[in-house]
């Protein structure tokens, strides 16, 4: 798994790519705890995940507490197919914004 984080005034981009599975899933819990407790929001891009576990569930669903817990969001943007196919299993699309691309969350965020 790879991470990548492009900060901006009030927003964290997170770029991740790769697999997010047990081994995996604490490095990202720590990433997204950290900018969601700097309360900032946050554009999670999933476009180059090719596998999610629970654990990366876990982790994901985490952040979003915390930033609502701070008034900010995590919105995902560009999910993979396989991320969009374990977030329809889990039921979990209706509980996340999803855009199609990390401008047009970027353009609701700083709106």
């Amino acid at each position: 798994m790879n991470i990548e984080v492009d900060s901006r005034e009030d927003v964290d981009i997170v770029t991740v790519s790769g697999r997010i599975d047990s081994s995996t899933s604490p490095e990202l819990d720590s990433t997204l705890s950290e900018h969601a407790e700097a309360r900032k929001h946050i554009i999670l891009e999933l476009s180059g995940v090719d596998y999610m576990s629970s654990a990366g569930i876990r982790a994901i669903v985490s952040a979003l507490r915390t930033c609502n817990k701070h008034r900010r969001k995590l919105v995902l943007a560009h999910p993979s197919s396989r991320v969009s196919e374990v977030l329809q299993l889990a039921g979990l699309r209706s509980v996340f914004e999803i855009y199609d691309s990390t401008g047009a969350a970027l353009g609701i965020l700083q709106d």
